[in-house]
């Protein structure tokens, strides 16, 4: 198998914890910019990272980069890479564009030479005038960044945060990549509680319960290079047989959701059963002012509503200040708020221990991290 140059990309901000499940996978030379991580690998690799990244939205292959000032240069440099080895004759090969901060501004003029520098490409292996893109999709990509162009093809398809568990959506839903961001950036371990109280259609306790079970995210849907001639069907079937066996469903697992959304709650647990994890996750409707999480040394992981997209914002404090009064009671127990109030730390009653930018789409959030007294969660139970 070859070396192939790959860019897993990400919400800004993520960028340390993708490079580390990156690095998890075995996947070490990597390089972190904004909103993506570079890495080497495989095309074993690439069936891999689309199959476990919880935090990426798409694995790229990167075919090239070089600076383009004029169209004459981005049709060149893009003619002059290894299009065929990837692109089959009668693949359909469409292309889209970015530009921010450079001279080529105009995204569909950019796309069009694309297509051309790459049909003009095909033309020399291929030795024909006209290709019927009737088989396998390959998205290409130019985006142009201080005038440095750089080729992909997208091996992912719809977003990875689309992990097919979630069939309809709340109003304003959390996305699985960023609950589950959330989740490892907490260091929630396996054998604490877990309670969200306002956790919409469930994605935070879903997304804690498969890293808590070891469940490969994109474990139940498909991803756009399956059909590509260039990765044998045997990679993802020994990738998907890799991932079956890492399962950890022996774990006992105490992680509870509630929602004052009657609606919410019944999406939340349809989306359960759909992850194959009803039994496992308990859901109640139940306004946070009466949620009374049990145990020690557990953690409170959750993203209440915001005044700028969903009800009153006095609506938004009050429920803010029934989280902190809660909290409050739990003393042995960790929180971590993902939210834009700047209001957070004095309905918490201190300042947090830590503080994360995040962005909840184009929203600007913190993460307002609380650890417990000694420690995140106290001693290690004996099992």
């Amino acid at each position: 198998m070859s070396e192939i140059q790959l860019i897993a990309t990400c919400p800004m901000g993520l960028e340390a914890i993708l490079a580390r499940e990156i690095h998890d996978l075995g996947y070490v030379n990597t390089t972190v910019e904004n909103g993506r991580v570079n890495f080497t690998g495989d095309e074993l690799a690439i069936c891999r990272t689309n199959l476990w990244l919880r935090t990426a939205d798409r694995v790229l292959v990167k075919m090239g980069q070089f600076e383009a000032r004029t169209f004459d240069e981005l049709f060149e440099g893009t003619k002059a890479l290894p299009w065929a080895d990837w692109i089959p004759e009668d693949a359909e090969f469409p292309a889209q564009g970015r530009s921010h901060k450079s001279q080529l501004s105009s995204v569909p003029a950019c796309q069009g030479i694309v297509k051309k520098a790459v049909v003009e490409s095909l033309k020399q292996r291929y030795h024909t005038e006209w290709f019927p893109e009737t088989g396998a999709r390959f998205v290409m990509e130019v985006s142009l960044l201080n005038d440095i162009a750089t080729l992909t093809l997208d091996t992912t398809g719809p977003s990875l945060h689309k992990r097919g568990y979630r069939k309809i959506a709340t109003e304003a839903p959390l996305k699985e990549t960023m609950a589950a961001a959330i989740v490892l950036l907490s260091r929630w371990r396996v054998d604490r509680p877990l309670y969200d109280p306002f956790c919409g259609s469930g994605t935070i306790p879903i997304e804690a319960a498969m890293i808590g079970w070891n469940i490969a995210p994109g474990q139940r849907r498909s991803f756009a290079a399956e059909a590509w001639p260039i990765i044998p069907t045997a990679l993802w079937d020994q990738a998907r047989d890799e991932a079956y066996d890492l399962v950890k469903d022996d774990v006992p697992l105490e992680i509870i959701g509630s929602d004052i959304d009657k609606d919410a709650i019944e999406i939340a647990l349809a989306a359960a059963k759909s992850a194959g994890l009803a039994r496992e996750l308990r859901f109640q409707v139940l306004p946070v002012a009466k949620a009374k999480p049990q145990g020690e040394y557990g953690c409170l992981i959750t993203n209440p509503p915001y005044g700028e997209r969903l009800g009153d914002l006095k609506e938004v404090d009050k429920v803010l200040r029934d989280f902190g009064l809660m909290a409050l009671h739990l003393p042995t127990w960790s929180s971590f708020i993902l939210n834009p109030n700047k209001q957070v730390e004095h309905f918490m009653s201190r300042p947090a221990d830590k503080k994360r930018k995040l962005y909840n789409g184009r929203i600007e959030c913190h993460l307002f991290q609380y650890f417990a007294p000694g420690g995140l969660y106290g001693p290690r139970r004996e099992s």
